[in-house]
């Protein structure tokens, strides 16, 4: 059995509720999309490093114990900056990272699943990060040049090394996360969504399986920012499993997504 302390109910984060992910990672709702702590096109570096680093310690100040990145971002450059700003790690503190996908340069990306590519992607995070376990590793993407059994087949084998707790799912649909079950548990999926786009069906299919909904671009790349705690309450008043993760640069932006409007009453 594990056996976890309480999240603090105090802080800010709180409002947005908690969420267990995989019956053992009890996260704040609102989580923190890590990708803009990059240069343009999300690539190398960010102009100021300390102010990206200030930004990942305020999140955690403010109750966020869920962060997301990935091994694309920069490439390298975020799982970098996590490690610099927060180990050794804060209890609780759930941080979730993707393989998969490469990179060519700035605004390109390129899914690579071969399962050695895969098994490196792993090592290398887990390096980055200082860590002996990832707690949660998406597929970043589906590579259709690779059997999806290839892929998370390897991503299993993993798990079972004890290199990664959870596995998740980036970018899917309906068909694909039930293949990959067949194989081994998948935990949460990660598809664009908020309240100009998203796919209802894979929404659904997770809230009927309770796998954790993390919907990425939740404020539309900054389209719907200037009503940013309506449209993340918006979110979260979808299903007790969404989990949005707000990214930004900003300290201001950061406080502010964390200013919910109060949930809706049921109808």
């Amino acid at each position: 059995m594990t056996i976890t302390t309480p999240l603090d109910s105090s802080s800010p984060a709180a409002a947005s509720g908690t969420f267990t992910i995989g019956g053992d990672l009890p996260v704040h709702r609102i989580g923190y999309g890590t990708m803009q702590l990059t240069g343009p096109g999300h690539w190398y570096h960010p102009a100021e490093i300390d102010g990206a680093k200030a930004v990942l310690r305020r999140a955690v100040d403010l109750g966020i114990n869920h962060l997301d990145t990935a091994d694309a971002y920069g490439p390298e450059t975020v799982e970098h900056l996590i490690r610099k700003a927060l180990h050794p790690y804060p209890e609780h503190l759930v941080i979730a990272t993707k393989g998969g996908l490469t990179r060519q340069g700035p605004d390109r990306w390129a899914p690579v699943g071969r399962p050695e590519y895969l098994r490196q992607c792993v090592e290398m995070s887990l390096r980055r990060l200082a860590v002996d376990r990832i707690d949660l590793y998406y597929l970043h993407r589906v590579d259709p040049r690779v059997p999806l059994e290839d892929q998370i087949g390897v991503l299993a084998d993993l798990q079972d090394e004890g290199k990664i707790h959870h596995l998740g799912l980036s970018k899917v649909t309906v068909e694909q996360i039930e293949a990959a079950r067949e194989i081994t548990p998948i935990v949460a999926v990660q598809n664009k969504f908020n309240m100009l786009e998203g796919d209802d069906d894979v929404l659904d299919h997770c809230i009927e399986n309770d796998i954790a909904f993390v919907p990425y671009a939740p404020l539309a790349a900054g389209v719907i920012s200037l009503s940013a705690g309506v449209a993340l309450r918006w979110l979260l008043d979808l299903a007790p499993n969404v989990l949005p993760i707000p990214g930004t640069t900003s300290l201001q932006h950061l406080e502010d997504n964390l200013h919910l409007p109060a949930p809706l009453e049921p109808a």
